[in-house]
């Protein structure tokens, strides 16, 4: 079997962003077998950007497996984590997958929900790169400030 050549440069800007070093530092609290002692932080994060070529070797169909679904969760939790840095309030993630990839993620921060996306084909779960990673994350952290500076009695309740 050949090793998969990493698409992640070693000196990416990216990697300096919040939400990449709060999902390494998820992914290296998951991993409980110590799979990424001695790995650079491009290798442990590759696996999230899925090119096209690499997402055309995934099935359209298919079912997660262990591997994708704490990547989906560490994700989610790493939301959570700046929402909760940038606001000082709780913010909790909930993520429920069935074990056919279909689901649910939200963030809530007191009662309010301020993330909730529905998820399909998480088997197939990644980004385009690490620049879509972290502009999509800006955009939901946003979106869930906006909402917490909105409905801030919801959200402090």
């Amino acid at each position: 079997m050949a090793i998969a050549a990493l698409v992640i440069q070693e000196d990416d800007t990216n990697l300096g962003s919040d939400i990449v070093k709060d999902m390494i530092k998820q992914l290296r609290a998951i991993d409980t077998y110590d799979t990424y002692e001695g790995w650079s932080e491009a290798k442990i994060i590759d696996p999230i950007v899925l090119t096209k070529e690499r997402k055309k070797n995934i099935p359209v169909i298919g079912d997660p497996d262990e591997i994708t679904i704490a990547r989906l969760k560490a994700y989610y939790n790493s939301l959570a984590t700046l929402i909760e840095k940038k606001t000082g309030l709780m913010a909790a993630p909930m993520v429920h997958i069935s074990h056919e990839g279909f689901g649910r993620a939200l963030i809530m921060v007191g009662k309010l929900i301020v993330v909730d996306k529905i998820l399909r084909d998480t088997h197939r779960f990644g980004f385009s790169s690490l620049e879509d990673l972290r502009e999509k994350s800006d955009q939901t952290i946003e979106k869930a400030l906006g909402l917490i500076e909105k409905y801030n009695a919801a959200a402090t309740d």
